[in-house]
């Protein structure tokens, strides 16, 4: 057996394959972020599973324009097996286990539960290259639960003071889970990458200081007004202005990723 098979072998076997997508608040890119990387990855030929983990405003669904009769809150109430309630994107070329796209919120749900889905989704990612998990935003404990489960955590964030400090707290709570050397750190809506640098520099500073871990940048990510539009037209960015500047930005956030893991 190849050394490449054998490390995609192991990877698989131990979530290595599986990178969580969060943040501390919400309306900093998290959503959009996931459904490109997933998009990016499928599109370099890997098999791709997109999952909407959040339990409490899933919205994968609505930025594609997509709306499933099957979905997570199925394999929480025992309707089907996770497998059945995965369906395939065309548009991205991959799979997708929406969220619940009605008013109905999943939050406050039994660790039993949680259990059940953190160990179903973890079977399932076995049959992919790469799951990208879009997790919910803030610190609730079914967050935290299902970030174990990877083997990357991206924690996006942007310059705004308020956007810091919850990423720092979320940080906080996934290091006193000795989770911190999974995390990476995303700089969004960046007006230049000198400015993304300084951003992660202030978070990098307090962490250090006041938790004794120091942060890794994942990438940073510049404004881009592509990126409204594409989620007006509820389409993939990749597909509708694959010449826009944030492209270039997760083509390196990709090469980061697939160096480290």
């Amino acid at each position: 057996m190849a050394q490449s098979d054998t490390k995609e072998i192991y990877n698989r076997l131990n979530g290595k394959n599986m990178i969580a997508v969060a943040s501390g608040k919400g309306g900093v890119g998290k959503t959009f972020l996931s459904i490109t990387l997933a998009h990016a990855f499928a599109k370099k030929g890997e098999k791709v599973l997109l999952i909407d983990g959040d339990l409490g405003l899933p919205n994968i669904d609505i930025q594609l324009g997509i709306n499933s009769s099957k979905d997570i809150k199925n394999v929480l109430d025992g309707d089907m097996p996770i497998n059945q309630a995965v369906t395939h994107n065309e548009s991205l070329s991959c799979d997708i286990l929406s969220g619940r796209s009605s008013n109905e919120v999943l939050t406050g749900l039994s660790d039993g539960k949680l259990q059940l889905l953190k160990d179903d989704i973890y079977i399932l990612a076995q049959h992919y290259d790469r799951v990208i998990l879009d997790l919910g935003t803030g610190i609730d404990k079914s967050m935290t639960l299902l970030a174990g489960c990877t083997g990357t955590i991206l924690i996006v964030c942007n310059e705004e003071p308020t956007s810091l400090a919850d990423a720092y707290t979320l940080i906080k709570i996934l290091s006193a889970q000795k989770k911190a050397h999974l995390i990476k750190i995303i700089v969004n809506m960046a007006s230049t990458k000198k400015e993304g640098e300084r951003t992660f520099q202030t978070l990098f500073k307090a962490c250090q200081s006041f938790l004794n871990i120091e942060l890794t940048l994942g990438g940073i990510l510049h404004q881009d007004t592509h990126i409204k539009e594409a989620i007006k037209q509820q389409a993939p960015l990749l597909n509708v202005f694959p010449d826009s500047v944030i492209v270039n930005d997760i083509e390196a956030l990709l090469t980061h990723i697939t160096e480290n893991t």
